[in-house]
């Protein structure tokens, strides 16, 4: 199975100057079984930035193209309608409505909100099959409205974790906007419930963004022998502080003891884009 990773392409005020056409020219020469985006398709979540973002993913010519949301995504109370309408429409898990949560604005208070879904969450389980193999696609939304900093409510974790059990699948992979492991301005702020989570259903590969960097992290629990890597994606198409490249990553093989992993990076010069590509292992 080959994979295809894209991150934080924040279209509105933070999108880069680049050429557009000549990323989609690029993403669509790998062969590619499914490609994933890890959040963070738009600056401020709006609806303009959500219909360029979602133009720019229906140019990607793979059939099977998954997206999460991320924290700039959130920056709007409508912004679950809106990604669901523009960027990624799946089957989302819900939660009983509770008066109180640890994840700030969960629910919407439908008293002072015209909103047709007051909740905010968006987690998603996607079963898919290629060359035999029957992969679960596992969404947990780690973003809170309007805030940077991360949160999975652990209540909702509880509801996708009956939900996988209930299912059949060959291999599991996490789809969450935050690093689990890594450490940033605005992190994980419950990551260990998360990590629990990701050792109770055995997942070997987790896939992240948010920080525009580039980060590959593996860890093993030496007491119960579960061990997860994680693969943190740079953003795709944000204009990037000094030395921090533009990148996607593209993994071969993907489950196979023969996997290779290649990061493309992308560089804008003068109006220019070029890409160099580096196999990583």
């Amino acid at each position: 199975m080959n994979v295809l990773h894209i991150s934080d392409l924040n279209f509105g005020p933070r999108h880069w100057e680049g050429n557009d056409k000549v990323l989609i020219k690029k993403i669509n020469s790998f062969n590619t079984d499914i490609v994933i985006n890890t959040g963070d398709s738009t600056t401020d979540g709006l609806k303009d930035e959500y219909i360029k973002a979602g133009r720019f993913l229906k140019q990607i010519k793979c059939k099977k193209i998954i997206s999460i949301i991320g924290n700039h995504d959130k920056r709007n109370m409508r912004s679950h309608e809106l990604f669901r309408k523009y960027i990624y429409n799946s089957e989302i898990i819900y939660i009983p409505e509770m008066g109180k949560t640890e994840k700030q604005h969960l629910f919407l208070d439908r008293k002072i909100t015209n909103v047709r879904e007051n909740f905010t969450d968006i987690n998603f389980i996607k079963s898919i099959s290629i060359k035999g193999q029957v992969v679960l696609i596992i969404s947990i939304d780690s973003n809170e409205l309007y805030r940077d900093e991360g949160y999975v409510e652990i209540e909702v974790l509880k509801a996708v974790s009956k939900k996988i059990k209930q299912m059949e699948y060959d291999l599991p992979l996490l789809l969450i906007h935050h690093s689990l492991l890594g450490t940033d301005e605005c992190p994980l702020k419950n990551s260990s419930s998360i990590i629990d989570f990701v050792h109770e259903h055995n997942i070997e590969n987790v896939f992240c963004g948010h920080t525009h960097e580039l980060e590959i992290m593996q860890t093993t629990d030496l007491y119960k022998g579960n061990s997860f890597t994680q693969f943190m994606c740079g953003s795709l198409s944000s204009i990037n502080h000094i030395n921090d490249d533009n990148m996607f990553l593209y993994y071969e093989n993907l489950g196979r003891e023969n996997m290779h992993l290649f990061l493309i990076r992308i560089f804008l010069k003068e109006g220019m884009v070029t890409f160099k590509e580096q196999k990583i292992f």
